[in-house]
């Protein structure tokens, strides 16, 4: 019998991870970026913790990430939507308040690998990422396509125990040291 190698197979440590749309005109049943993400983090082995579809507003996304990162059973939260800059697009202000620290790789990265996909339009996109309360939260823009690249080439090997030298879920125990 031939090993399987840590991405076909389940992580050690599943994570309890919430999904947060932010949409003026998706609901629930028509939201394809949730439904990759939910895909993808429970073919990882994770469960989904809680799933939601916001306004496209500020206070609304604080208000739901917030709730997310005081319960202590919610390890992660993805968002969807929301990362670019016309003037509705508010997701990262949203979230970068509630940051304890920030990730500023993973936004880097994130923009680097999107350039290989879509060129220079990679520029648009401030996805962003930070631990805020021992929570991580991943902000990602609305297109399946570029949820499908953050988490395949990023998110899922991060928080995969077994992914070597290191690893976000390692910290996990170390997130809330004083």
């Amino acid at each position: 019998m031939t090993a399987k190698s840590p991405e076909t197979t389940p992580v050690q440590t599943p994570l309890n991870i919430a999904v947060l749309t932010v949409s003026d005109s998706r609901t629930l049943a028509e939201d394809r970026s949730g439904d990759a993400l939910v895909e993808r983090l429970e073919g990882a082995g994770h469960h989904l913790a809680e799933r939601r579809v916001v306004r496209d507003d500020i206070y609304a996304i604080r208000a739901e990430l917030s709730r997310w990162i005081a319960d202590p059973e919610i390890d992660a939260v993805l968002t969807t939507g929301g990362t670019g800059i016309t003037g509705r697009d508010g997701t990262p202000e949203a979230a970068s308040v509630l940051l304890d620290k920030t990730i500023e790789g993973f936004g880097e990265l994130f923009r680097a690998l999107s350039y290989e996909e879509i060129g220079t339009s990679s520029l648009q996109s401030r996805a962003l990422s930070g631990v805020a309360n021992g929570t991580y939260i991943f902000v990602l823009p609305g297109s399946t396509g570029a949820c499908r690249t953050a988490w395949d080439r990023i998110i899922q090997a991060q928080l995969d125990d077994r992914t070597m030298p290191c690893n976000l879920t390692m910290l996990m125990p170390r997130l809330k040291e004083s």
